[in-house]
């Protein structure tokens, strides 16, 4: 794991964020597929996190694989027949810009990249119609014509192209989405710690530029195995805690989402006394909202609510 140089990079690419809704999702499948082999589903969760990880280290290389293949089209276009002017004279810009070699030489991307034979070597219409795209925006035009030529000019070139072509792009969003199911809620996420990455780079740093690390250290992980073990195991309790305050509600009715949510809500609540409470509530309805049913984040909020003023009557919880 890449060492952190300083305060710039203690941010982590595995967040509590990310952690939640992967728990989410894997307690989900867990219940839905009848398992009862929690190991089994634990292991699942690491990996599903590790996906994720994965997934940033391939944006990085994207960077990289589109600059060699703007260097490739540019080449052939020089030595086809006839080849006009432009051609044979092409702006280089891009295909001389410090940030992607940067990246290219990058000792942890290599090493990770490497170990875990992460490549977009199978995926050449994909990078084609991604180059194209930046081709044929202003962006581009407004880089190559730009008379400047630095290091910062190159990096964020590379950030606005990011951030204003690949982020939010329904193409780039699909094809990932194919290429792995571990990532079909992950991408959104994942894009803003790759442009994060990519404004923190430095050019003194050469190729020993830090990368973030997937867990700032044993704690997050901890957290991600406590929180799924702790929901499955506590289940029953916490179902029927949450049963209690439905009131009016009958449960078959009540999405079983919503439910689920609530579970893993209350679990944070009793097993994590040094996370507040109204960071783990707002968490969890902001994971409603998105998951579930557009009223489920009032409903959920107003439920969970209602909970913890029991268990704070009861003195069985006294964290605020």
């Amino acid at each position: 794991m890449q060492l952190i140089k300083n305060n710039r990079f203690l941010q982590t690419m595995i967040n509590r964020i990310l952690i939640r809704i992967k728990v989410l999702q894997i307690i989900y499948a867990y219940y839905q597929n009848g398992s009862n082999d929690l190991k089994v589903a634990e292991n699942e969760l690491l990996f599903s996190l590790q996906k994720s990880y994965d997934l940033y280290h391939y944006f990085l290389l994207l960077i990289i694989d589109l600059t060699n293949l703007h260097e490739r089209v540019l080449d052939n276009k020089k030595h086809k027949y006839l080849p006009s002017e432009a051609e044979l004279n092409p702006n280089m810009k891009l295909v001389n810009n410090r940030l992607a070699w940067q990246l290219a030489e990058n000792e942890s991307l290599i090493k990770y990249t490497s170990e875990r034979k992460l490549s977009w070597s199978n995926d050449r219409d994909f990078l084609k119609d991604v180059r194209k795209q930046i081709v044929a925006s202003d962006l581009y035009q407004e880089y190559v014509n730009n008379p400047e030529d630095s290091y910062e000019t190159d990096k964020e070139f590379w950030r606005a192209v990011f951030k204003k072509v690949i982020c939010g792009n329904e193409m780039v969003t699909e094809y990932l989405e194919d290429k792995s199911i571990y990532w079909n809620d992950d991408i959104e996420i994942v894009e803003t710690f790759a442009l994060k990455t990519i404004k923190r780079f430095e050019e003194a740093e050469g190729s020993k530029q830090p990368l973030l690390p997937m867990f700032k250290d044993l704690e997050n992980r901890s957290f991600a195995i406590k929180l799924f073990r702790e929901t499955i195991l506590h289940g029953t309790e916490y179902r029927a805690r949450i049963d209690k305050h439905m009131k009016n509600w009958k449960t078959e009715r009540i999405a079983n989402m919503d439910l689920l949510i609530m579970q893993i809500a209350l679990t944070e609540i009793m097993t994590f006394p040094t996370i507040p409470i109204n960071v783990t509530l707002n968490e969890y309805i902001d994971t409603a909202k998105y998951y579930s049913t557009p009223k489920s984040g009032i409903f959920i909020n107003g439920i969970l609510d209602s909970i913890v003023n029991e268990l704070k009557s009861e003195k069985i919880l006294l964290k605020d």
